[in-house]
């Protein structure tokens, strides 16, 4: 039984460091994507264009990607906090999980 309580807590260690290996990756592109948005829109909205749309067009991306920054550093937060607690979990001392013999 200890070796079986040995091998299922090695493949929840995978299975997490996959996680989040996947997790950083996608927060990685998403942040890229918040920097792109965030400068294109002010540099629709500053543009010297008398086009008001175009401008309305630059403020609305600023917005957005004012927001979507805010709800991917909330997740990424929680994300954080739930990935500690599963490695507080999976990291723990071994449990001798043998059943008590007379």
């Amino acid at each position: 039984m200890v070796l079986r309580a040995k091998n299922l807590r090695g493949k929840l260690s995978d299975i997490v460091s996959f996680i989040n290996t996947l997790t950083t990756r996608i927060v990685t592109i998403a942040w890229g994507l918040f920097l792109l948005t965030w400068s294109i829109g002010w540099l629709l909205k500053g543009s010297p264009i008398p086009f008001m749309r175009v401008k309305r067009a630059g403020q609305d991306l600023v917005e957005d990607a004012v927001w979507a920054a805010f709800w991917l550093a909330l997740g990424s937060s929680i994300f954080a906090l739930i990935s500690y607690i599963v490695n507080m979990a999976v990291g723990s001392p071994s449990i001798n999980v043998t059943s008590a013999q007379p």
